[in-house]
């Protein structure tokens, strides 16, 4: 007898969906301004129009990198690969990521410069991925494996 295959979507793949929207979200526009004629930039640091961001490494750079990070974390904890481990690493990177996002907002968001889309979406997925993350965390300190 044929059975078809089914998968529910456990919360170490919800993390690294979580991750995978908060890396595309970097670019997005996350500011915008409407002095000079206006312009936006994103979180890696792109810029057009009349907006300008300090050149360098930033929190819009880090918030990439961890996202990164955060994927592989949510992947492991997915399949079952030292779930303990990862899934707090997930906790703990989701956490960092969620500061990082309130920090660019403090930093960058000032009159005339507002915010824009893509810090929201990034924000909002940051908080979906600690929420995962801490799913994940209870399932696997309470023995069952976080999927």
């Amino acid at each position: 007898m044929w059975e078809p295959m089914t998968r529910r979507l456990g919360p170490g793949w919800l993390v690294a969906l979580c991750a995978l929207v908060i890396s595309a979200s970097a670019w997005m526009p996350w500011l915008t301004t409407a002095v000079n004629g206006g312009g936006w930039a994103n979180a890696i640091g792109g810029a057009h129009g009349s907006l300008h961001l300090p050149p360098g490494f930033g929190a819009g750079q880090l918030i990439v990198l961890l996202s990164s990070a955060l994927l592989v974390a949510g992947a492991m904890v997915g399949r079952g690969l030292s779930v303990k481990l990862a899934s707090v690493a997930a906790l703990i990177i989701s956490l960092m990521l969620v500061g990082l996002t309130a920090w660019y907002y403090q930093l960058n968001v000032n009159p005339p410069v507002s915010a824009e889309y893509g810090l929201y979406v990034g924000a909002i997925a940051a908080l979906c991925a600690a929420a995962c993350s801490l799913v994940a965390v209870v399932a696997a300190a309470s023995g069952g494996r976080a999927q």
